[in-house]
C-alpha cells in the first residue's frame, strides 16, 4: 500500500508541475487528481502556458522505470522479492536485510535499463561502494534521473537517483532508504557528485528537477 500511494503523490507532484491542479499531493486518487489526468488528456499532454512544461518532458529515463517496479519493497517484509530483483542483474550483493545495498539498488536498476553502460576502475571492482558511483557516466547538474551520491556521518556514503528538490533536499529514489525502496529526502549539503549514464548521454534529454513539496517523503540522514 505505500508503494502505490507514493507512486501516486508523484503523479499528483507531476500535475501540479504542469499546471494542473490534482486537489494536493496526498497519494491518495480523488476526484479532483482525476479531473486533472483527464484534463492533461484533454490537452494532449501538451503544457498550460504558465509553466512551459510538456507531458513529454516528464518521461521517466528507463533505468528510473526498472527502480520504480521495486518501489515500496522493505528489506525485512518483502526480503524474498527484493533479493531477487537485486540479483536480477546477474549478480548481487547478498542479503539486504543485513548488508547495505544502496549500490546494489543502483547497479541493477542502470544494468537491467542500460546493459551496455561501462563500469570501469572502482566502481566496476566494486559497485555496492556508494562513493565509488561518483566515478559513474560522466559529471553533470542534478537533473531528473540522474545518480546523486552523498557522504554519511562516520564515512561511507550513500547514493540514489534524483527525482526531486526543494530549496534544502534533493528527493531521491532510491534503495535502503530507512530500509526500503522509497523517495526521499536528503540534504543538498551532504552532496559529492552528480552523474549521468555515458550511453544515455545521446538518447536521453536531461529534464531540470522539479521542485516538490515534502508530502509523503521523509528525511534520510544516516543511511545504513
Amino acid at each position: 500500500m505505500a508503494s502505490r500511494r507514493e507512486g501516486i503523490g508523484l503523479i499528483q507532484q507531476g500535475l501540479s508541475l504542469e499546471g494542473y491542479d490534482p486537489g494536493g499531493e496526498d497519494g491518495i486518487w480523488g476526484p479532483k487528481t482525476l479531473g486533472a489526468i483527464d484534463a492533461l488528456r484533454r490537452n494532449g499532454g501538451a503544457a498550460v502556458p504558465q509553466t512551459g512544461w510538456a507531458a513529454k518532458d516528464l518521461l521517466d529515463p528507463p533505468w528510473i522505470t526498472e527502480a520504480k517496479t521495486v518501489l515500496g519493497l522493505h528489506e525485512t517484509r518483502d526480503n524474498a522479492a527484493l533479493k531477487a530483483w537485486l540479483r536480477s542483474d546477474g549478480k548481487t550483493l547478498g542479503d539486504p536485510k543485513a548488508l547495505p545495498w544502496c549500490g546494489d539498488f543502483t547497479e541493477t536498476a542502470i544494468k537491467n535499463s542500460l546493459p551496455a553502460e561501462p563500469f570501469s576502475g572502482a566502481l566496476g571492482a566494486n559497485p555496492y561502494w556508494a562513493r565509488n558511483w561518483a566515478l559513474f557516466g560522466t559529471a553533470c547538474e542534478p537533473c531528473y534521473g540522474c545518480v546523486l551520491v552523498f557522504e554519511r556521518s562516520g564515512g561511507g556514503g550513500h547514493v540514489a537517483f534524483a527525482v526531486g528538490q526543494d530549496d534544502a533536499y534533493f528527493f531521491c529514489l532510491g534503495g535502503n532508504q530507512n530500509n526500503a525502496v522509497n523517495v526521499s529526502r536528503i540534504a543538498k549539503s551532504r552532496l559529492l557528485a552528480s552523474r549521468w549514464p555515458a550511453t544515455a548521454t545521446p538518447a536521453t534529454p536531461r529534464t531540470p528537477l522539479p521542485r516538490m513539496t515534502a508530502g509523503a517523503a521523509g528525511i534520510t540522514t544516516n543511511e545504513v
